[in-house]
């Protein structure tokens, strides 16, 4: 039986931080800092609990008229360290083995269940379980079957997978790396080597191992095991996206099983070092369930507030053209993020998740989830130029037009990938090349 916690102690890079309680009578958390923390200058979450509001009042930091569904009645700098649907349904299926139903397991708990484990460099205590920080060798086939088996139930396995010892063993690989990544999209946090070792990526990685997350292929909510070729997908996006003069960290393809994996390596991990992370969502409380209720010039707006560069604007600029050439219309505020250093300053982070995303039948990406001067769709190039006259680009034309002949090489960007040639003739039909 999983004992019920209700504080939590907040720490960052070995010291304690703050603390947050669950109010179970009203549904939200209650934050404060440390005293002696707020003595240090780092403003780690400086829009909504910045260090001069809390040296006013209380200290107390509470959010209840926040999206539950988006922030589960936590400050978003807490709501950004816990898993999305995949890491919730392992957490519920390990919940469902030692007798607590989700439901009793409060947002406090789960941050506590993340522990040390998740992306970032916040860290939360009393450990709930400390069976999961042990880094242990990883068969990724195995983990695409329990994938499959959480993804197909949601909330719990079947009775009969619970039986017999080398199934625990199971469910603990998939509870060690599958928690602590946000996404809707089955992933893992792994450490690899040079020669494709694998193990479990959530504790210190052994030297020679760096710091990865693998987007699991093949992980379908119909059928087992079918290859989707997501994977194949975004790794061809990412060397588009490269091409492009976008940054982002190193990614490859992990084949296995006739399956493609894609993998991308941490931004928030230097080695063995955290790092402090923030999505815009969970920075600027702009909630990314709400398709169409915020824009890039929101976004722009937060960076200027943050004090980045003009580079890093230029940056965030031609990531939002090529989301609008490319259609990846999945551009919601978890999907911009920003990096702290150990000395407060705040930098945009590598970009990620830039893939083909576009269903002109779906609810979610038959249009952008954020607007480009008041529009989710039909863009003419004024509307484009429009916002990088607004941030003082100089030629925000000369961005558009890199980014249009990068798109342009997609056929060749998606043989190098493997993709097949139905799916990359599919997919190029909807690029607009003639904004």
């Amino acid at each position: 039986m999983v004992e019920q916690v209700s504080t939590a102690i907040i720490s960052l890079w070995g010291e304690n931080i703050a603390a947050v309680s669950w109010l179970a009578d009203r549904g939200y958390a209650v934050f404060e800092y440390e005293p002696s923390f707020l003595k240090k200058g780092l403003d780690i979450s400086p829009i909504h609990m910045s260090l001069a509001e809390a040296g006013q009042g209380d200290g107390l930091f509470s959010f209840p008229t926040l999206n539950q569904n988006t922030f589960l009645g936590l400050p978003g700098l807490l709501a950004d360290a816990l898993p999305d649907k995949f890491g919730n349904a392992v957490i519920d299926t390990w919940l469902a083995r030692n007798g607590r139903s989700p439901g009793s397991f409060s947002p406090v708990e789960r941050l506590c269940y993340t522990g040390s484990r998740g992306m970032g460099a916040l860290e939360f205590s009393p450990p709930v379980n400390k069976e999961l920080d042990n880094p242990v060798p990883i068969e990724v086939a195995e983990l695409v079957r329990l994938a499959q088996e959480i993804t197909n139930s949601r909330c719990s396995l079947k009775v009969d997978f619970f039986g017999d010892k080398g199934d625990h063993e199971a469910i603990m690989d998939i509870l060690r790396v599958g928690t602590s990544a946000g996404g809707a999209r089955p992933k893992a946090i792994i450490a690899m080597n040079g020669n494709g070792n694998v193990i479990s990526g959530q504790g210190k990685a052994p030297a020679g191992y760096d710091h990865w997350i693998v987007k699991f292929d093949g992980v379908s909510d119909l059928e087992f095991g079918k290859p989707q070729g997501y994977g194949r997908i975004e790794y061809a996006y990412y060397l588009m996206a490269k091409e492009a003069g976008i940054e982002m960290t190193e990614c490859r393809l992990l084949e296995e099983h006739g399956r493609a994996h894609f993998l991308t390596k941490r931004f928030d991990r230097q080695g063995n070092k955290k790092i402090h992370m923030q999505s815009l969502c969970g920075l600027a409380h702009y909630d990314f369930n709400m398709a169409g209720s915020y824009s890039y010039e929101q976004a722009f707006a937060v960076m200027r507030r943050l004090r980045l560069s003009k580079a890093e604007a230029a940056q965030q600029y031609r990531r939002m053209i090529f989301n609008v050439i490319a259609r990846n219309q999945d551009d919601h505020t978890k999907n911009i993020a920003f990096l702290m250093n150990q000395d407060g300053k705040w930098h945009l982070a590598p970009a990620f998740d830039m893939t083909y995303s576009h269903n002109p039948a779906g609810i979610w990406t038959n249009q952008h989830q954020m607007s480009i001067n008041g529009k989710r769709d039909h863009f003419q190039l004024d509307d484009l130029t429009s916002v990088g006259e607004s941030i003082s680009l100089p030629r925000p034309g000369e961005i558009i037009g890199e980014i249009v002949d990068a798109v342009r090489k997609w056929p060749i960007f998606a043989e190098k990938a493997g993709l097949n040639e139905e799916k990359a003739s599919e997919i190029s039909r909807y690029h607009r090349l003639d904004i």
